[in-house]
């Protein structure tokens, strides 16, 4: 994981509350691809209009100018990644950081270019742009697609770190809590530098700071979730 530093724990809390107002990061009962009910849920789906996309993108930029992460071009992995690697594009570009831009199909066309892949030619260090991971299946499919074409996995950029235990299937079908995040086996087994905009430790810290308010009383069940599905 990129290192948090003063800066990017601001912009974290600042990201917090911007997806708190947007009324992405919502509080209560959710149920998680995992079958876990988790007391928050983060749908990036609904930063809708062009002012929440735009401002998102800022927050996607500005974590990774201050990561210091190299990369050459984005991919966007279909189909939450592409407007958000489009969105990037554009603001790292006004930011003076002009980068190549490409994205998937899921249904490769036979007509026109055909194949799945769509944009600039996937070559050198390939930074894939996302919202969550919850167990590194969309990063490792993005993978494969960028070293099939012959360039480099090297990153990945994410607007919130769950930092929770990932899930597997076990041999005998039934799904089983793992000691690593999705977070850490991308980083630990598949080599890959993670930037995300914030994590569960920012949204904690920022429930902290809403004392009086009906934020407030969040903080217990988010708390409990953190113990009991966190990792380090």
């Amino acid at each position: 994981m990129v290192m948090q530093t003063a800066a990017g724990a601001a912009l974290a809390q600042e990201f917090v509350a911007f997806c708190v107002a947007s009324g992405a990061l919502r509080f209560g009962q959710f149920k998680t691809k995992a079958g876990r009910m988790s007391p928050y849920f983060f749908n990036a789906g609904l930063f809708d209009d062009g002012a929440k996309l735009g401002r998102l993108a800022q927050f996607y930029a500005q974590a990774l100018m201050d990561s210091g992460l190299e990369f050459d071009m984005i991919f966007g992995p279909a189909y939450k990644g592409i407007p958000l690697g489009a969105a990037v594009s554009i603001e790292l570009a006004r930011l003076g950081r002009n980068v190549p831009f490409a994205y998937n199909r899921k249904e490769a066309k036979d007509h026109g270019e055909g194949g799945t892949l769509v944009g600039a030619p996937l070559q050198g260090r390939v930074l894939i742009v996302d919202d969550v991971m919850s167990a590194g299946t969309a990063a490792r499919e993005s993978i494969a697609l960028i070293r099939a074409a012959g360039a480099t996995p090297h990153a990945v950029a994410i607007a919130l770190d769950r930092q929770e235990k990932a899930t597997e299937v076990g041999a005998d079908g039934q799904v089983r809590d793992v000691d690593h995040s999705a977070v850490q086996y991308v980083q630990n087994t598949l080599g890959l530098e993670v930037c995300a905009i914030a994590r569960l430790a920012d949204l904690m810290q920022y429930l902290q700071a809403q004392a009086g308010t009906e934020l407030a009383a969040h903080i217990d069940a988010v708390r409990a979730y953190r113990e009991r599905y966190g990792v380090a």
